[in-house]
């Protein structure tokens, strides 16, 4: 009997992703060069298609700032650049990969999707065993979701060209650490 998955698309917001964003300069350029709009289009209509549930992690803070950590290297910088909003643009789900209604939303304060969210509750209650992962950054939340994702014990598949690091020394090196803790493979490869 096949695992009870789960793709998670995974900060794939328009702060990051979109070419308006601030993340224009960075992810943009690497999501275009390795085709990750594309690729995880296919996934999410396969998932879609093979009635697997697609989730949607978002990082975002109020717009007090209240649960973003001042000293954090990520993202204390956050309130100063005016995004990460909560309620705003920079935080919906860029529109190629839109969220249907039912999907889960999963809005998260740190690097992890596990930490201080629902994911876990919501993965427990649905049976779910394999995540099937995409997003960015892959040495970002990409990483941490592989290597909690494997200690709380679920298969984890990592979808490689759904997902980039600011740059691609990056994702290259974040990779290479996850190969020990995921299958890794492509959005028309894996198997759902």
């Amino acid at each position: 009997m096949p695992a009870k998955s789960i793709l998670l698309v995974m900060d794939m917001l328009n702060d990051l992703v979109h070419p308006d964003g601030m993340g224009a300069k960075s992810y943009v350029p690497l999501c275009q060069e390795r085709g990750v709009y594309d690729a995880t289009k296919l996934a999410i209509r396969r998932a879609r298609e093979a009635g697997v549930m697609v989730g949607y992690v978002r990082v975002g803070f109020s717009p007090d700032y209240a649960e973003c950590p001042p000293g954090s290297p990520v993202f204390s910088k956050a309130r100063d650049n005016n995004v990460f909003t909560l309620g705003g643009w920079g935080t919906e789900v860029f529109p190629d990969f839109a969220p249907e209604e039912g999907d889960p939303d999963i809005v998260k304060h740190r690097v992890s999707p596990f930490y201080g969210t629902k994911l876990e509750p919501l993965l427990r209650a649905q049976g779910i065993s394999r995540l099937i992962l995409t997003g960015v950054s892959t040495n970002g939340v990409v990483s941490a979701a592989v290597r909690e994702g494997h200690d709380r014990d679920y298969e984890c598949v990592l979808l490689e060209d759904c997902c980039a690091g600011a740059t691609r020394e990056e994702h290259d090196f974040a990779l290479a650490g996850l190969k020990r803790y995921a299958t890794v493979t492509s959005a028309g490869d894996f198997t759902i």
